[in-house]
């Protein structure tokens, strides 16, 4: 997910501001249908009951399409939007959501999506739908990502990275409505991530009618500002780096959800405010943890811990567009004058496995004959003398502001790295940024080296590979810049086979490629640790990294 990805937050949640911590009881309420009729149900489940999150950052927007940050898909794609289809609650397979079901042609090139009906859209301050979910929401949705001619997408241009970086954009030659309730989706080539990669929140459906009146209305930048979807919450009000606060959906589609009434957000960017929040009972689940906090999460008697293997990898990346970066004895240097170990050690506090490769092992596809060079400052300083920069050189060390799974502790790795570095004659600069600022200027390139890392969006080494590392993704998500046209014959050509064998080999010669050109220093693969108050009910660990609230409860 993307770069599960704003300052810390001001509010201040008493037990009692959040009203509902201990309101009444919670119900279950008869299915009715696979409808708006569910309204009723989802009331009565949900009755006085607010869920607080402290998350750790503001979401870029409320357009999903447009970002690829976990912390956006949080609060927009997962909250307040649904896609085709989703992926089932704490797993990486997939069920049908606005579409019912789909059928996919012998060649693999056609794909018939038939829709659920009675679907509602929000009613918001801004807009009154007049109509139901139906295929000319599908249809613009998807032309507005794929058509550069689309008249909303000319009178309002926007990038959208994952259509571009997962190939659709090149891929998809035409999404057209057969009827009100059926959309077929024809593709130049066979793509068999297709269905797993639309289930992703940046392919959340938009209501064209919503996108109609804004247009004519001259205020294209509303829609992501003011979102109107069909998922499980409608956006009551946003305050940047401070608030995100939901009413739940009451004629949601899935019968006896949302389980609760209300949901906020509390934007809090510090892991050790977010546990106090926790602990004090100002919010029931955080995000993120400090490995150093998770004994006393533990060992407190009102919260609880779920744990499961990390999705993940956390990463160096080198900006080979930049002077000495472009060199391959440099980058192997810095490489190796790097103490995974030690890192791993006091960054993760043991809670991850060394990283070798740009994807994690339980992945299928991963090729477990690669290791990574040996710790040698020594041998660092022969490749830089063999480079030409026998003296070393500065550059820029980008940090993130925000923790992750991938990476904890961005500050302490960065510190550590600065000082391994040094030992070898290279001087190093650490930068930092607010979150948002910070993934734009390495959008742009602006920095030398930088820490990140990418949480799985789906079970594909696309997802990885293609994603962070093709020519394509250049100007997305591929901050080292990296582009090999050898590289790409791999990943693109498995991209589009149907062979799960050619696949699998055609992505481990992708890894042997990589590891060669060294565009990252690979760091670590984390355990997910996820800590909450126990009146939390129903919440699964995404293997993808993601929050999603709609299936979670409060037991009091």
């Amino acid at each position: 997910m993307a770069n599960r990805v704003f300052s810390k937050t001001t509010l201040a949640l008493s037990v009692l501001a959040v009203a509902g911590l201990s309101a009444c009881g919670q119900s279950s309420a008869p299915a009715t249908s696979a409808s708006g009729a569910s309204a009723a149900a989802s009331a009565t489940a949900a009755a006085g009951k607010t869920l607080v999150y402290c998350s750790e950052a503001s979401p870029e927007g409320f357009d999903p399409g447009m970002y690829t940050s976990g912390s956006t898909f949080d609060a927009s794609g997962h909250a307040i939007y649904n896609p085709l289809v989703s992926f089932i609650n704490g797993t990486t397979d997939v069920e049908p959501a606005l579409a019912e079901k789909w059928d996919i042609s012998e060649d693999g090139l056609t794909y018939t999506f038939s829709l659920r009906q009675g679907v509602k859209f929000h009613t918001t301050k801004a807009f009154t739908p007049t109509r139901d979910f139906n295929a000319d929401d599908v249809v613009f949705t998807f032309d507005r990502m794929f058509n550069p001619e689309n008249a909303y997408r000319k009178a309002h241009p926007a990038e959208f990275p994952y259509a571009v970086d997962t190939g659709l954009t090149e891929n998809v030659a035409k999404v057209e409505k057969v009827d009100d309730h059926t959309v077929k989706m024809t593709l130049k080539k066979p793509d068999p991530d297709l269905i797993i990669k639309i289930a992703m929140p940046s392919f959340s459906i938009l209501s064209a009618e919503y996108a109609e009146k804004l247009h004519k209305e001259g205020k294209f930048a509303q829609l992501n500002q003011d979102p109107v979807g069909t998922g499980p919450f409608v956006l009551e009000r946003y305050q940047k780096d401070a608030q995100i606060r939901y009413n739940a959906n009451k004629q949601y589609w899935k019968a006896g959800f949302p389980k609760v009434d209300n949901m906020i957000f509390a934007i809090t960017t510090d892991a050790a405010v977010r546990f106090q929040k926790m602990k004090a009972g100002e919010c029931h689940i955080m995000s993120f943890p400090k490995p150093n906090d998770l004994a006393a999460m533990r060992n407190d008697p009102a919260l609880k811990m779920l744990q499961a293997p990390g999705f993940n990898i956390g990463y160096l990346g080198y900006n080979m567009k930049k002077a000495n970066l472009d060199k391959l004895e440099v980058r192997e240097a810095l490489d190796m004058a790097i103490n995974r170990k030690a890192i791993i050690d006091a960054v993760y506090q043991g809670e991850a496995q060394e990283a070798a490769n740009p994807m994690p092992p339980s992945l299928w596809g991963y090729n477990p004959s690669l290791k990574n060079a040996p710790y040698d400052p020594e041998k660092a300083k022969e490749l830089l003398a063999k480079a030409g920069v026998p003296n070393g050189f500065e550059l820029t060390l980008f940090a993130m502001p925000v923790q992750r799974p991938y990476n904890p502790n961005a500050k302490l790795m960065a510190e550590m790295i600065q000082a391994d570095w040094a030992k070898i004659g290279v001087k190093a600069k650490i930068v930092t940024y607010e979150w948002g600022e910070y993934l734009k200027r390495i959008g742009k390139g602006e920095h030398d080296a930088t820490l990140i890392g990418w949480t799985g969006d789906y079970a594909s080494p696309d997802n990885f590979l293609g994603v962070l590392l093709t020519c394509a993704s250049t100007e997305t998500n591929n901050y080292a810049r990296y582009c090999s046209k050898e590289f790409d014959e791999q990943v693109v050509g498995a991209r589009n086979s149907m062979d799960h064998a050619k696949r699998t080999a055609m992505y481990e010669q992708a890894q042997v490629i990589f590891k060669r050109d060294m565009p990252w220093t690979t760091i670590a693969h984390s355990v997910i640790n996820q800590p909450m108050r126990k009146e939390v009910d129903g919440f699964k660990i995404s293997p993808l990294g993601d929050y999603s609230f709609e299936q979670v409860g409060l037991t009091n």
